[in-house]
């Protein structure tokens, strides 16, 4: 029983990349407004193949001018069979806090916009 609740409780704190998360393949929009001190990113992208799921920005790095977010997705597991073609994701997120950019990472490519107020 305490093992299994430690094990839950690594997994929550566990960084992307051992949690099965890893960026998408690449990011194709971002649209960043910013009202009443929070955020709001919405992202568009794809995939390598099919079977990712739970499409998220995780944010790396803020310091008040730049934020930093990473365009993540949870791989599909391995031996598993899926479609070999690129797959569109989409994730948005809202953030508290203030900026006057966001620059979003994503595997192959990554994407800087003005935050639009």
């Amino acid at each position: 029983m305490k093992f299994s609740a430690l094990l839950a409780l690594l997994l929550l704190l566990a960084p992307p990349a051992l949690a099965g998360e890893k960026r998408v393949f690449r990011i194709d929009s971002l649209i960043a407004t910013q009202k009443n001190g929070t955020i709001l990113l919405q992202a568009k992208g794809a995939v390598p193949t099919g079977g990712w799921t739970k499409p998220r920005l995780h944010i790396v790095h803020g310091d008040g001018h730049i934020l930093t977010v990473e365009f993540l997705a949870t791989a599909p597991p391995p031996g598993m069979t899926v479609i070999d073609v690129l797959v569109p994701v989409t994730a948005s997120a809202e953030i508290k806090g203030k900026a006057t950019s966001v620059h979003v990472l994503a595997d192959e490519n990554e994407m800087t916009s003005q935050i639009l107020r």
